[in-house]
């Protein structure tokens, strides 16, 4: 909850009879009485806090889209009243926010003749779902043109719209229509991992889209889980737990509703106390490498700002050893050069890339090597200095580089007659502005010392971030996808680079991985898709469309890490979303991306069925 002193007022532009709760209220966003003195208020007190009360109104009315709940910001009047006072006042309605993305709250200010009519009157919660409706399940906000990932973004604000509440069809509309109540929420359970601050995101015992099975809510297309809601500060001052995770259950949980820092809260009267601990186990792979080119394994993950001397790097050790199961071919994201995060002018990943690689010997005997492409200083985005990049480690007992030809960091890579690349590995079209300030993907071609010859195209991708992008809950409709028109230059400039390569020869293999940033179901990949001819990894194994998810941001388990394949590897192709990070709390994190692992058929014939190859 937001902090405030309470200042003197802007001068007054009115004054109102005296009016209910629900019609201070009203029936949409913003207060008919805004900035308005109001007189004989009539509430009872259903909860109070540092800097105010929360009343409900004693004669509510009959319309499910005008909240009974009022917040009196003034820490003087939380001292003189206490909970279960009926309560008359006079007051000011405004509209407070502290960000021009959020979406206002309104509450009485300046409250005076505070008179207690009675005490000790029965305070008693609102049930979700029970004495109210349920949530919605789909929709945010009516003003969502193209729904929640719509395109163009921000073409409109709640706050200068203004529209009218139907709290049975969005999920915005529904949690406006209960701000200030006093209620209670059953059967809670956790699907975020905590902020700083202890907030964390819950869903409770109504109806649901998108629940995985560790008790989290996946986004899926068009659909990004408007049903949950934030729990926030404590009432009584004490501070919800930091080592929380995703699936904790966390039972009844009783406060007011209210709204602050881009999202709907329930302020519960007393911090949060998991009554029963998720796990955080996750098994590894369930199958291995054949060794050759009926079965190579390829695995993909952002090991978040590696650096020589990294904490994490044992760790990331560890998970790609048991957890992956030593790939043979692995795409990274976020290698730092030798000197990671400090701004020292160098360059070179080499150190980074073979500390890792003599980690994982140690660990495992096996030997990988690296390839890779230093950026221009300061050129590819990331933390100042860090000097992120994409590397591909490979088992050279397994899989080689065809014809190898180092490009350097701003070197054209071309699809040549063959189809070749010019360059192996090689940048895609590293002068184009569409990545500045960003990482340029790296393509390659692969052949395996067992099995067949045919070439083996790989292009490993890390797209431009989504930072800045405003809350799914906020003002802005629809919400802005930070960066998402840069991403759709990006993902044409691949997609035409595979088209390139299958144009030439439309049964090549070719996969296209790493971390988009983007969703499947977003126009960016939709559209990469089409050009190139891929098809989502995802789709062509089946996987449950709940389980397909490599990260976890606010309510959302969602997917940013993608593999493409050409036709030609969709045969007894195999893939898995390893979920070693998704569950974690903020310390048991390695990385803030799940990695991923499937098998290929570089043969293009079935293998037969041996305990080798499952």
């Amino acid at each position: 909850m937001a902090v405030r002193s309470c200042v003197a007022l802007a001068a007054i532009l009115g004054s109102a009879a005296a009016s209910s709760i629900a019609g201070i209220n009203g029936d949409r966003y913003l207060s008919p009485f805004k900035d308005k003195t109001v007189t004989d208020i009539k509430g009872l007190v259903t909860a109070t806090n540092s800097n105010g009360i929360f009343l409900r109104s004693t004669e509510p009315d009959e319309n499910a889209a005008t909240s009974e709940g009022l917040y009196v910001f003034n820490s003087a009047a939380a001292k003189t009243v206490k909970v279960g006072d009926i309560i008359t006042l006079d007051g000011v309605v405004t509209e407070y926010r502290s960000n021009a993305n959020y979406i206002y709250l309104t509450e009485l200010n300046k409250p005076t003749n505070i008179k207690v009519v009675s005490s000790g009157n029965e305070v008693k919660p609102l049930v979700i779902g029970v004495d109210t409706s349920f949530p919605p399940t789909e929709e945010f906000s009516s003003l969502d043109k193209g729904g929640i990932f719509g395109v163009p973004n921000a073409v409109a604000n709640i706050s200068s719209t203004n529209p009218k509440l139907q709290p049975d069809l969005y999920g915005l509309d529904f949690w406006q229509s209960l701000l200030g109540e006093y209620v209670t929420i059953k059967d809670a359970y956790q699907i975020s991992r905590p902020n700083n601050y202890g907030d964390v995101y819950i869903r409770g015992n109504w109806p649901v889209t998108g629940l995985n099975a560790h008790g989290g809510l996946t986004m899926l297309e068009g659909d990004a889980n408007p049903e949950v809601i934030t729990i926030g500060t404590p009432l009584d001052g004490s501070k919800n737990p930091l080592d929380t995770r995703m699936g904790d259950y966390l039972g009844d949980i009783t406060g007011v509703v209210y709204n602050d820092f881009g999202s709907y809260r329930l302020l519960p009267l007393t911090h949060l106390s998991p009554l029963k601990n998720a796990t955080t186990d996750f098994p590894a792979v369930s199958f291995n490498s054949t060794g050759d080119c009926l079965g190579i394994t390829v695995g993909d993950y952002n090991t978040e700002n590696l650096m020589p001397d990294s904490p994490h790097l044992p760790l990331v050790v560890d998970h790609i050893v048991n957890k992956l199961r030593t790939p043979d071919l692995i795409f990274l994201q976020e290698v730092q050069d030798n000197s990671g995060n400090k701004n020292d002018g160098i360059v070179d990943a080499n150190v980074t890339l073979s500390t890792l690689a003599s980690k994982i010997e140690a660990a495992s005997g096996i030997v990988y090597d690296f390839a890779e492409i230093s950026p221009i200083n300061n050129k590819d985005g990331g933390e100042p200095g860090g000097n992120i990049r994409q590397a591909y480690f490979y088992r050279s007992d397994v899989l080689q580089l065809y014809k190898p030809n180092l490009g350097g960091s701003l070197d054209v890579n071309e699809v040549l007659d063959g189809p070749e690349l010019k360059y192996n590995p090689g940048r895609i079209d590293p002068l184009n502005t569409a990545w500045d300030s960003s990482r340029k993907p790296l393509a390659a071609m692969w052949k395996t010392v067992k099995g067949t010859k045919k070439i083996f195209f790989t292009i490993n991708v890390h797209l431009v971030s989504k930072g800045g992008s405003t809350s799914l809950s906020g003002d802005v409709r629809p919400p802005i996808n930070q960066g998402v028109e840069k991403r759709t230059l990006q993902t044409n400039i691949v997609a035409e680079f595979v088209a390139e390569i299958l144009s030439q020869d439309p049964t090549a293999n070719i996969l296209v991985a790493g971390d988009f940033n983007e969703y499947s179901q977003v126009a960016p990949l939709t559209t990469f898709s089409s050009i190139s001819g891929l098809t989502d990894l995802d789709e062509v194994v089946g996987i449950d469309p709940v389980e397909r998810y490599t990260y976890l941001f606010d309510m959302n388990t969602e997917e940013l890490d993608h593999m493409y394949v050409s036709k030609g590897l969709h045969r007894d192709a195999l893939y898995e979303h390893l979920h070693l990070n998704t569950w974690q709390n903020n310390d048991g994190q390695v990385s803030d991306h799940d990695p991923s692992v499937a098998r290929l058929n570089l043969c293009g014939c079935s293998p037969k069925k041996t305990k080798k190859s499952i």
